[in-house]
C-alpha cells in the first residue's frame, strides 16, 4: 500500500482512468454534499496562508493493462468525490466555451476529463457504475438531454448555477479546484486485499447499507472479468426491483435456515454463512430465493392463479414474519416438491394462525420466534406430512381453540387504530366472500361503516334507550355492529332507518338482513355479533385435534386458564397456581380449610415460611415454588380435593421456544 497527499490535477491527469466497480453504489451525493464542498472552494480563495483544503482520501487498486492501453486503476473509496469533481470540472468547461474561452474549455477538457487520442470507454478518465455510465459520459461530452432524470444531471445543474451567480473568475475557480484541493491519494499493492481495506475505511458521505456491504462482498471476491455479466444477471435485477427493501429480503433469506438475524448484522451474518471462499453460485442462490421472495412479497407476480389468490390474501394481514418460512416453502413449490393445492393450504394455515391470534389479542412478539423453530421442525417431511407437522407445530404456539376464537369475537372490540383497521376490513372481506357472491365486489372502493355510529346525536341516545352510555362503550366496534359499504360519508350518524334502507339496496350479502329490522340496539348488535362469529369460525375453523395436544406441561407456558367457563390470560405457571387457589376459595370459604388439612405445607399466614411465595386474596401466602409439572397435578388434587368436578379446569399453554 502507497500513500500520499496529492491534489486534484496531478492525481487525474494523464493516461489514466479510474473505474468505479459494479458493486459500488451509484452516485448518492446531493445537495448538503454539494454544498458543503462548493463552500469550501469558495473559502480557500480567503485564505491568507494559501493553504490547500483536504477533502478526503482516495483509495484505488492498479489493474493490469497492455503497454498500448489506458492504465486502468480501480476505485475502492473515494468515487462520490471524484465523480463530484468530474462534474464540477465540466460545469466550468461549458461555461468557459459559451463564454467563449475556448482555452481554457479545452484545458479542462482535454487534461483532467477525457484521454484526448483513446477512443470507447478508454476516452474518458472516470467510469463510473453502469448505472451511472451513460449519463456521465453524455455530461462530459456535453449532449445530454435538460430532462435527464438522474442525480449526475442534477449536480451539474446545481455547479452551474452556482458559477454564473458567483464573482469568481473562471480560470480562478479552475485553479482552486484543480490545486487547492487536496486528497489523500492511496494505491493498494497487488497482494493488498481491497475488500479488507475497504470493509475498513470510515468514509465521508452517505452511510453504507447492510445490503451495499454485501454487494461489495460478493463483487469484490468475484473475478472482475466476470463483474459485469454477473452484476446484470444476478445483482441488478434485485437491487432494481427490492431498491430499499434489498437489506429486509437478504434478512430473511438469511433467516430462512431457522436463525434470528438481526437488521444491523445482515451482513455479518450473511458473510458467516459462507462456508469458504465465495463462489458465483452464492450470488446465484441469493438471486434464486429473492424471485421466490418477489412472489410472496407482490402476487402479482406469481403466476398461478390459486397460489396468488392466497399470497394476496396473507399479505392484507402483513404476514412479514412468517416470510422466511415461505421461502422455504416457495423453493420446494417451484421445484416440483409440493403442488399447488398444497401451497395453498401451507398459506391458508399460515392465515388462519395469524387470524386466530389476532382476535385473541395474543401478542405477536414471538412470532419471529415461532416461525423461526416451524423452519427446522418441518425439514425432510413429505407433502402430506409435512403439512400435518405444521398443523402439529402451531397447534402449540399460542393457537386459540373454537370457544376462545368466538367468546373473544362476541366482545372484542374489533376496530381501532394502527393496523387493527385493516385486519378489521380483512375479516369483513372474508365473511362477504364466504356467501359465494357470484358478481365480482370491488373491496377497494368499501370502507368500514359502524351501524350504530362512532358519534350519538339525540336520536341514536332515545333509540338506544337509557343504558346508551354503555352500550356505546361495549358494542360499539364489535364485529356485530361493523359492516362495509361504500356510502360511508353520506351515512355518517344517520338514523337506523335510513342507514338500513342504504344498507338493505346493498349488493353484498352482509348487508341484506337489515332490511327485516325495525330497530338497532344491544340485543340486534349481539345477535349479529353471534352469527358473524359463528361464521369467522366456519372460515378460520380449528385445524388443531386431540392426538397432537400437548401431554406433558414441562417446557410450555400456560396463556390461558378457564375454570367454570371463566377464562383468566395467564403468563407464568406461578398465576395458574394463584389464580385456581383464588377461585376454589371463593367458590367455597371453607375449602381453604379443607386444603390446608390435606396440604398443610402449601399455605400460610407467615410471609417467611415459604422461599418463593405468592398473596391469596384471604391474605394468606402460597407456597409458589413448584415446577410446571407440579403446579398443573397441585391444580388438579386440590380442586378433586376440595369436590369439584376436574372437567371445570383446563389450561392452554404454548411450547416454549
Amino acid at each position: 500500500m502507497k500513500a500520499n497527499e496529492t491534489i486534484v490535477q496531478p492525481l487525474i491527469e494523464g493516461t489514466k482512468q479510474f473505474v468505479i466497480p459494479l458493486f459500488q453504489r451509484t452516485y448518492s451525493w446531493s445537495n448538503q454534499q454539494w454544498n458543503q464542498l462548493w463552500n469550501d472552494i469558495i473559502d480557500i480563495q480567503f485564505d491568507d496562508n494559501n493553504k490547500n483544503h483536504f477533502i478526503g482520501s482516495v483509495v484505488s487498486m492498479s489493474v493490469e493493462s497492455a503497454p498500448h492501453e489506458v492504465q486502468q486503476y480501480l476505485v475502492i473509496d473515494g468515487q462520490q468525490r471524484l465523480t463530484t469533481l468530474t462534474i464540477l470540472l465540466a460545469a466550468i468547461r461549458d461555461i468557459a466555451r459559451d463564454n467563449e474561452d475556448i482555452e481554457l474549455a479545452e484545458e479542462i477538457h482535454e487534461n483532467l476529463l477525457v484521454n484526448k487520442w483513446k477512443s470507447g470507454d478508454n476516452h474518458y478518465k472516470l467510469l463510473p457504475t453502469q448505472v451511472d455510465r451513460d449519463i456521465h459520459k453524455s455530461v462530459i461530452k456535453s449532449d445530454y438531454r435538460d430532462n435527464d432524470n438522474s442525480n449526475i444531471k442534477e449536480a451539474y445543474d446545481f455547479f452551474k448555477k452556482k458559477i454564473l451567480k458567483t464573482n469568481v473568475e473562471l480560470g480562478e475557480l479552475k485553479s482552486l479546484v484543480s490545486n487547492r484541493l487536496s486528497l489523500v491519494s492511496i494505491v493498494l499493492a497487488s497482494d493488498d486485499n481491497p475488500y479488507l481495506v475497504f470493509e475498513s475505511l470510515n468514509a465521508k458521505g452517505r452511510p453504507l447499507t447492510q445490503a451495499d456491504l454485501i454487494r461489495n462482498y460478493f463483487f469484490m471476491s468475484i473475478d472482475r472479468s466476470k463483474h459485469e455479466d454477473v452484476y446484470r444477471k444476478y445483482w441488478k435485477p434485485m437491487q432494481d426491483f427490492f431498491g430499499d427493501s434489498l437489506t429486509e429480503y437478504i434478512r430473511h433469506y438469511l433467516m430462512r435456515k431457522g436463525k434470528m438475524v438481526r437488521k444491523n448484522d445482515v451482513y455479518v451474518e450473511l458473510k458467516k454463512s459462507i462456508d469458504s471462499e465465495i463462489k458465483i453460485e452464492d450470488l446465484e442462490h441469493l438471486y434464486t430465493f429473492s424471485n421466490y421472495y418477489k412472489c410472496i412479497t407482490h402476487p402479482e407476480y406469481e403466476t398461478n392463479k390459486i397460489v396468488r389468490k392466497a399470497l394476496t390474501r396473507l399479505n392484507e394481514l402483513e404476514a412479514k414474519t412468517s416470510y422466511p418460512f415461505l421461502l422455504n416453502i416457495f423453493s420446494l413449490y417451484k421445484n416440483k416438491n409440493l403442488s399447488s393445492e398444497n401451497m395453498v393450504k401451507i398459506i391458508r394455515l399460515l392465515e388462519n394462525y395469524l387470524i386466530r391470534r389476532f382476535v385473541c389479542n395474543i401478542p405477536t412478539n414471538e412470532l419471529n420466534k415461532i416461525f423461526s423453530s416451524l423452519l427446522l421442525k418441518v425439514e425432510g417431511f413429505n407433502e402430506n406430512g409435512l403439512i400435518e407437522e405444521i398443523k402439529a407445530n402451531l397447534q402449540n404456539k399460542g393457537y386459540p381453540k373454537d370457544h376462545e376464537f368466538v367468546d373473544k369475537l362476541k366482545t372484542l372490540k374489533l376496530y381501532g387504530s394502527g393496523d387493527r383497521v385493516r385486519k378489521t376490513k380483512f375479516i369483513l372481506k372474508s365473511i362477504e366472500e364466504s356467501f359465494n357472491h357470484k358478481e365480482k365486489v370491488d373491496y377497494n372502493n368499501l370502507s368500514i361503516e359502524h351501524i350504530m355510529p362512532q358519534t350519538l346525536n339525540d336520536s341514536w341516545k332515545i333509540t338506544l334507550g337509557e343504558n346508551w352510555e354503555s352500550i356505546h362503550e361495549n358494542l360499539l366496534h364489535v364485529i356485530g355492529n361493523l359492516t362495509l359499504t361504500a356510502y360511508n360519508a353520506e351515512m355518517s350518524n344517520d338514523s337506523f332507518d335510513k342507514k338500513a334502507k342504504n344498507l338493505s339496496n346493498s349488493h353484498l350479502k352482509i348487508n341484506k338482513n337489515f332490511k327485516s329490522l325495525e330497530t338497532w340496539g344491544e340485543d340486534e348488535i349481539k345477535a349479529r355479533t353471534k352469527k358473524l362469529a359463528e361464521i369467522c369460525k366456519e372460515i378460520w375453523s380449528y385445524f388443531g385435534s386431540a392426538k397432537n395436544e400437548i401431554k406433558d406441561v414441562k417446557g410450555t407456558s400456560p396463556r390461558l386458564l378457564i375454570i367454570n367457563n371463566n377464562k383468566y390470560e395467564v403468563s407464568t405457571w406461578r398465576e395458574v397456581w394463584i389464580t385456581t387457589l383464588n377461585t376454589l376459595i371463593d367458590i367455597k370459604e371453607d375449602n381453604t380449610d379443607i386444603i390446608l388439612d390435606k396440604y398443610p405445607n402449601l399455605l400460610a399466614s407467615d410471609s417467611n415460611k415459604f422461599k418463593r411465595r405468592g398473596l391469596l386474596n384471604n391474605n394468606l401466602y402460597v407456597n409458589v415454588d413448584f415446577s410446571a409439572r407440579d403446579i398443573y397435578r397441585l391444580c388438579q388434587s386440590v380442586i378433586e380435593l376440595v369436590g369439584v368436578s376436574r372437567d371445570i379446569w383446563s389450561v392452554e399453554v404454548t411450547l416454549n421456544q
